[in-house]
């Protein structure tokens, strides 16, 4: 029997649409300015934290093998059929943001438009839909 976290689930992909709607703003609107770079490190963090939150609890939950890192992640719920197999290389370049993000983050550009933010917010819909099918299927509404 798993045990699979749906309420901590149903949080994290909750904050997906608001991911969504920042990344096709900024990408609408950009001008390279401060507030919109800051706001672009922000969002696609948040996308990273999202993706990989969301592959943790299936992976626990659906007792998956250990992941060994972030793209280990993407590619264990990948490999589980949880998404698309299209959708990988778009993950795996996204959740390699995290170090830049995160740890180098005094090294970022931030007067640029990042090429994922054009790409993410299809990409995480149809991350958000295929992991709600996955466990409609797996555990039943």
């Amino acid at each position: 029997m798993y045990y699979v976290n749906r309420e901590q689930l149903a949080v994290r992909l909750s904050v997906i649409p608001d991911v969504i709607a920042a990344l096709t703003q900024l990408e609408k609107n950009w001008d390279g300015g401060l507030m919109q770079g800051l706001a672009q490190e922000r969002a696609l963090h948040l996308a990273i934290e999202a993706v990989t939150d969301i592959g943790s609890y299936l992976i626990d939950g659906f007792i998956m093998r250990d992941a060994s890192s972030y793209e280990d992640i993407v590619t264990i719920i990948e490999g589980e059929r949880v998404f698309p197999a299209e959708l990988q290389e778009t993950l795996i370049e996204l959740v390699r943001l995290r170090k830049p993000l995160v740890q180098d983050y005094f090294e970022w550009n931030r007067s640029e438009l990042h090429p994922l933010t054009a790409l993410l917010p299809v990409t995480l819909t149809a991350f958000k839909s295929a992991v709600e099918a996955y466990l409609v299927q797996e555990l039943g509404s």
